[in-house]
């Protein structure tokens, strides 16, 4: 099945490396407008520089330096990629981190740190695509989530509380867009070999090589490895795609099988 994006404007938060560099890539391919978001500039070039020099026609790559917890930036950013590329057709939330800890380690700055980051950057950044859709009659939101949003387990917050109301947001935006033909879906991730594995590897110090460590982690998993970020990318493409036309409200695992909850 080829799918195609070509005329629809997309944007990516956290995509200058790991699984939104992946989707921004996907997106790209497919023939979208591709507006990729991030903090730090350099990895946003190289983004633009790499992905841009693939043949695609009709397509288009542009990078925004956008701290997406801080609501002016994003307002700020949000007109300046309307300006550029046109109304936005395709919002991927997928800007975060992992912060997980003992809850009694949990200061009140650390919660609303990943609240703003996670959790009010989606609310934020959709309460400003969502006319612009409805007034289309068409329009795809995907919120990137981890497993642990639908079984959280011990010192996985804050986190863990986050993505599930992300998943919660996600099935709320999901029934008031089912109207407009806004289609709302998560994506819930597991182990995914991405740039915070790498940090995970250089933080501790291990003797063994990157591969060596990735390896080894995969072999915990019901498939026997760690999944792509491309893999990702193909899952985001076909949930932003006609494709995808009666699928919405859904929280899907892209876990390898980890879960034990469907």
């Amino acid at each position: 099945m080829e799918i195609s994006l070509l005329g629809r404007t997309a944007l990516i938060t956290g995509a200058s490396l790991g699984l939104g560099y992946a989707t921004a890539k996907a997106f790209y391919l497919a023939g979208a407008k591709v507006a990729i978001l991030a903090r730090r500039d350099k990895p946003l070039e190289e983004a633009v520089e790499n992905i841009g020099a693939l043949p695609s026609e009709g397509a288009e790559i542009r990078s925004y330096v956008c701290d997406v917890s801080d609501p002016d930036q994003i307002n700020q950013t949000h007109d300046r990629v309307a300006a550029d590329l046109g109304a936005v057709d395709i919002l991927v939330n997928n800007a975060g981190q992992s912060s997980a800890m003992p809850f009694l380690k949990i200061s009140d700055e650390t919660w609303q740190a990943d609240l703003d980051l996670k959790l009010f950057a989606a609310i934020r950044l959709t309460r400003l695509v969502w006319p612009q859709m409805q007034a289309k009659g068409w329009g795809r939101v995907i919120n990137v989530l981890n497993t642990a949003a639908k079984a959280p387990p011990p010192n996985s917050a804050p986190t863990s509380v986050t993505r599930a109301a992300g998943m919660a947001l996600t099935k709320v935006l999901a029934g008031e867009g089912a109207p407009h033909n806004i289609l709302v879906n998560a994506m819930l991730i597991g182990s995914i070999k991405s740039d915070q594995i790498r940090r995970l590897h250089e933080s501790r110090g291990n003797e063994r090589s990157l591969q060596e460590f990735v390896a080894a982690a995969g072999e915990r998993l019901p498939m026997g490895r760690m999944g792509e970020a491309e893999e990702c990318g193909n899952l985001a493409l076909f949930l932003a795609s006609d494709a995808a036309s009666y699928i919405t409200g859904c929280a899907i695992n892209m876990d390898g099988g980890l879960s034990k909850v469907v």
